[in-house]
C-alpha cells in the first residue's frame, strides 16, 4: 500500500515536471485564435484564381529575367527586382506560400500603380528574414541586438504599421500568408495567427514619412525582390472589388453571381423575429430566456410578416425582422418599397440605422416653407444614417423614387464604415455608423464585429424583395 509520505512524493515530483509547468503556463494564443476564426470564414470564400502555374509566368510582368519557374517553384534569384501581376486588383484576398533564406529579403507590394514605388505609392508588406544575421549586431556579451527599425520585422506594412513577430518556420520550411485587402482594412494570417490587423483611414506611419499609397483604392500586387534568393508556390487571389451601384434583376429574389439571397421569395426562412428592442439586452439573452424570448418573437413575426406574390410584406404592426444569421463585412442589395408617409430602416450588426422614409410627406413642414428642413430631415431623403451623432446623419443627395415605386439599396459595410448607393446614387460615402447602444458614453465603444441584419418596423406598411448579400472576409 502506498504510504503518505510516497503519495505526497509522488505528487510533488508530479506537479514540478517539466510537462507539468508547460501545460500550467501555457496560455491560449489571441493572434491563433483569431487566426483561426479568420481562416474558418475564408474557408467560405470560392472565387479563388491560380496566379501561378508551377510552369511559366504567365499573369505576371516585370523582371522577368531574375524571376524563373524551377521544379515548380517561382524563384526570385539573387539580384530580383519587381515581379507584378498583369492585372490590377483593389480588393482582394491573396494567399502564397514562400521559403526564405537566411537574412533573405523581399515584399509583397499591394495596390501599386504601374511603374510606383511599393513602400510610397502603394503599400509594401515585408517579406523578410528578420531572425538573420544581417540584421542583428552582436554585444560585448556575447548576445546579439536587432538593428531593424520594428516596422520592418517580416509582415509589417513598411515605414507604416509594424507586425507581430514570432511565427515565421525555420529557413528549410515552407510558410503560408494570407492577406485580406478591402477598402482601408488590412490583416495579415502567417501561419495560422494574425500578425497584422490594421484599418489605414486611422494609421499615422511610424517613420513619420508621407505615404500617399495608403489612399490608393487599386493597383498591381508584387513580388518586391531585393536581391536575395525567395522562393515561392501556390499562389492565389479571390477578388471582391466593389459591385456595381444598381443591378438589373431578371428573375425576383435570384442573386446574381457571388451574391446568396436572403429571401427566396416564398417563406420566411432564413428570418426571425426581434428577440429584444435593445441589442444590448438581447445579447445578454442566453439558454432558456433567450430561446422563450426567441420563441415569442418568432410568433410575432409570422403573424405580421408575410409573402405575397414573391414580396416580403410587412403589415405595419408588430416588431422588427431580423437575420437568423449574423453579418460581419459585406455588399447588400435590397429592393424596397413603402406607401406614401411610410418610415422604416435597415439595422446594421443590429444598430440602427439606414433610414427608409418618404421625403414628399409634409407632416412636418413648416407652415412658411414647405421645401425647407423638416423636424425630421425626411425631406433629405433616404440612405442617412440617422441617429449617427459625430458622423454625419445625413445623405448626400436626394435619390428616392416616389412612393409606391421600388427603390433599390446597394449597402457595403467594411469594419464601422458604410457606403451607400440609392436607385444607382451614391448617398453615403464610406461614413463610420456610430454604436447607438452605447447610450452612457461618446458612442465610442466599437460595433459589434458581427451580428443580425434588421428591417426596421416603425408603424407603416412595408414591402421588400430581391435581398442578395455578399459576405467580404475580414
Amino acid at each position: 500500500m502506498m504510504n503518505r509520505f510516497t503519495f505526497y512524493t509522488l505528487v510533488v515530483s508530479t506537479l514540478l515536471s517539466p510537462l507539468a509547468y508547460s501545460q500550467k503556463e501555457k496560455k491560449p494564443d489571441p493572434a491563433l485564435i483569431e487566426g483561426k476564426a479568420t481562416l474558418e470564414r475564408l474557408e467560405q470564400v470560392s472565387n479563388w484564381t491560380s496566379l501561378f502555374n508551377g510552369k511559366d509566368l504567365t499573369n505576371w510582368q516585370g523582371d522577368t529575367e531574375k524571376y524563373v519557374v524551377e521544379n515548380g517553384v517561382l524563384v526570385c534569384q539573387a539580384g530580383g527586382k519587381v515581379l507584378e501581376t498583369e492585372k490590377q486588383y483593389s480588393d482582394f484576398v491573396f494567399k502564397f506560400e514562400f521559403k526564405l533564406t537566411e537574412s533573405g529579403n523581399n515584399g509583397l507590394g499591394i495596390r501599386v500603380p504601374s511603374g510606383g514605388h511599393a513602400a510610397y505609392d502603394g503599400m509594401e508588406l515585408q517579406i523578410l528574414d528578420h531572425r538573420g544575421d544581417r540584421y542583428h549586431k552582436k554585444t560585448a556579451d556575447g548576445g546579439r541586438v536587432m538593428t531593424l527599425k520594428e516596422w520592418q520585422v517580416h509582415g509589417s506594412i513598411y515605414g507604416v504599421f509594424p507586425a507581430k513577430t514570432g511565427y515565421l518556420k525555420p529557413l528549410d520550411e515552407w510558410n503560408e500568408q494570407t492577406v485580406i485587402c478591402i477598402e482601408d482594412h488590412v490583416k495579415i494570417i502567417l501561419n495560422g495567427a494574425v500578425i497584422l490587423d490594421a484599418y489605414l483611414d486611422d494609421l499615422t506611419p511610424v517613420d513619420h514619412k508621407d505615404h500617399p499609397g495608403l489612399k490608393s483604392r487599386t493597383g498591381h500586387i508584387q513580388f518586391a525582390g531585393h536581391n536575395d534568393h525567395i522562393e515561392f508556390r501556390n499562389i492565389h487571389v479571390a477578388d471582391f472589388a466593389p459591385s456595381a451601384p444598381t443591378i438589373e434583376v431578371k428573375e425576383d429574389n435570384t442573386p446574381p453571381e457571388g451574391f446568396t439571397a436572403l429571401f427566396n421569395g416564398k417563406d420566411l426562412s432564413g428570418w426571425k423575429g426581434l428577440a429584444h428592442k435593445d441589442a444590448s439586452k438581447r445579447r445578454e439573452l442566453t439558454g432558456d430566456a433567450l430561446a422563450e424570448a426567441q420563441k415569442i418573437a418568432d410568433g410575432i413575426m409570422n403573424e405580421h410578416w408575410s409573402v405575397k406574390e414573391g414580396v416580403l410584406t410587412y403589415s405595419g404592426e408588430g416588431q422588427s425582422l431580423a437575420t437568423a444569421k449574423d453579418y460581419g463585412d459585406f455588399e447588400f442589395y435590397i429592393d424596397w418599397k413603402i406607401p406614401p408617409g411610410a418610415d422604416s430602416g435597415i439595422y446594421l450588426r443590429g444598430t440602427p440605422q439606414i433610414q427608409i422614409w418618404d421625403p414628399w410627406d409634409l407632416r412636418d413642414a413648416r407652415a412658411d416653407d414647405l421645401v425647407g428642413a423638416y423636424r425630421t430631415g425626411r425631406n433629405l431623403g433616404s440612405g442617412g444614417l440617422w441617429n449617427n451623432k459625430r458622423a454625419s446623419n445625413r445623405p448626400l443627395v436626394m435619390a428616392d423614387k416616389k412612393p409606391g415605386e421600388w427603390n433599390q439599396f446597394l449597402i457595403r459595410m467594411v469594419g464601422d464604415k458604410v457606403s451607400i448607393w440609392l436607385n444607382g446614387k451614391l448617398v453615403v460615402d464610406r461614413t463610420e455608423l456610430e454604436n447607438y447602444w452605447d447610450r452612457e458614453g461618446d458612442r465610442d465603444i466599437p460595433l459589434p464585429r458581427a451580428d443580425q441584419i434588421e428591417l426596421q418596423h416603425h408603424g407603416s406598411e412595408l414591402f421588400f424583395k430581391n435581398l442578395f448579400i455578399r459576405e467580404l472576409p475580414y
